[in-house]
């Protein structure tokens, strides 16, 4: 749900886990770390947490796991096929550690709170297991692995919002980043584990992510993500209860840091996106004209198994919002297929807003059983898998020709573009997102990485935006 929508692709929540690289000269005699990260950005910007604590006790990190004195794998819950990965991944760290005896081993994030006994005790997979909310007793809990025990400490907080670390930025450009604003979830969406991995919603306080913001904006970067499970639920008293801050209002506040700095979100939540929200985004230039704005089924008898607690028509209602206030917005979503008693009539409704909406790009999956949650305890999955493999195709593809249709209406405009690197396929191409988070590739002229751009778009793909810079 976190993570950038990707134009008309399955999205699997345990995406490859990436090695986090901390570009800093090494120090001699400092302890070697390597972390990857599955799932949502939640968990990328939680590694960089975890990364600036250990690098304040004595770690400097690695790109190389069989380099590294402590391995961690930051883990994800919402699918079974995340948890099957991260399993493999653990295998070949335990085959790497045979070579190397001192190696310590550990679990982060979702899975290291929902699974704790199997890794620990069970299959012996791990020396520690660390949920999302015990990252500041990292280095008490290696000095205890080192000392011959295994660690455990999966607490969840009604408090704990890290904003007084300094997050270290990994793999980074240099351009893009990543500010979380809020921990855990109280939406209980039935099919979902995050209530019960990440706890209970709490916000940061905005003085911390301001500062975070403008922090940023001063080493160089130029466009920040603000992170939560539902950035619109965001809410914070002032000193002495004064004036809560919404999120609306902290849009704004981190837009006035500069107009040169881009701001955008994720994710939205439909029951509570207001149009105050909607409203801000219009006003300021610099937060971008996009919005991921989850469905996941487009019938209001799923939605309410779901407990996703808004109707079809409520969403309609705040799609038309969005259309009204911001003409131009991108919208993109999430959608499951095959929940507990869907039926044909069910999927097609699905498929109807979706030819309503016309996503910009979508996240699109099977629905998949999580022990534990409510849909788990009450539902039978009942839908075969053949099924639902087959309405996913169906799904997928016509999104497919909503995302071509989308870029196509942009190719002949000018747009604002944000350069973030090189094309994946030419060194002599740029790539950076425009306003709607749309991909665009351009020939790179006398430009640099991090400069604004204005570029026409000239053709297009299902997935890319492909133009020229013009003055």
């Amino acid at each position: 749900m976190l993570e950038s929508p990707i134009q008309s692709k399955v999205h699997d929540e345990a995406r490859q886990g990436e090695a986090l690289l901390l570009e800093k000269e090494p120090g001699k005699g400092r302890r070697k770390l390597y972390i990857e990260s599955y799932g949502c950005q939640m968990n990328f910007s939680d590694s960089e947490i975890v990364a600036s604590i250990l690098l304040d006790n004595g770690f400097e990190t690695t790109g190389y796991y069989n380099d590294a004195d402590v391995v961690f794998i930051n883990t994800c819950s919402i699918r079974e096929n995340a948890e099957q990965r991260v399993r493999t991944r653990l295998g070949d760290f335990k085959r790497a550690k045979r070579e190397n005896p001192g190696m310590i081993v550990g679990v982060l994030g979702c899975m290291a709170e929902r699974l704790k006994s199997k890794f620990l005790e069970e299959e012996k997979l791990v020396d520690l297991v660390v949920g999302p909310d015990a990252y500041r007793d990292l280095p008490n809990l290696i000095a205890k692995v080192e000392d011959g025990n295994r660690s455990v400490n999966v607490l969840l907080s009604r408090e704990e919002t890290y904003a007084d670390i300094s997050p270290v930025r990994l793999n980074s450009n240099g351009i893009t980043a990543f500010i979380s604003i809020m921990r855990g979830c109280d939406n209980m969406c039935s099919f979902c584990v995050v209530p019960f991995t990440r706890g209970r919603e709490r916000s940061r306080d905005p003085e911390s992510i301001v500062k975070e913001a403008k922090d940023l904006f001063e080493a160089g970067y130029r466009e920040v993500t603000l992170l939560g499970q539902n950035v619109d639920s965001y809410k914070h008293k002032g000193e002495n209860d004064e004036e809560i801050v919404n999120f609306a209002k902290l849009l704004a506040l981190v837009a006035d840091v500069s107009p040169l700095l881009r701001v955008r979100f994720s994710t939205s939540h439909p029951k509570d996106i207001t149009d105050e929200v909607l409203h801000t985004i219009a006003k300021y230039p610099n937060i971008c004209n996009y919005i991921h704005l989850p469905i996941q089924s487009g019938n209001s008898r799923v939605l309410e198994l779901m407990n996703r607690t808004y109707s079809r028509e409520w969403y309609i209602d705040r799609i038309n919002a969005i259309r009204r206030i911001i003409p131009d917005c991108g919208i993109s979503t999430d959608i499951i297929s095959g929940f507990c008693t869907e039926t044909e009539e069910d999927h097609q409704d699905t498929l109807s807003i979706m030819d309503l909406v016309q996503y910009d790009y979508a996240y699109m999956f099977t629905y998949s059983e999580r022990p534990g949650t409510l849909a788990a305890k009450r539902y039978e999955d009942d839908v075969p898998e053949e099924v639902k493999k087959r309405r996913l195709t169906e799904i997928v593809h016509k999104q497919r020709g909503h995302s071509l249709f989308r870029l196509e209406n942009q190719i002949g405009k000018v747009h604002r573009v944000l350069i973030e690197g090189y094309s994946k396929k030419s060194d002599q191409d740029y790539c950076g997102r425009n306003d709607q988070n749309a991909m665009v590739v351009f020939p790179k002229g006398s430009y640099k990485i991090g400069d604004y751009v204005n570029v026409i778009g000239e053709t297009c793909t299902s997935a890319t935006l492909i133009g020229r810079i013009i003055d």
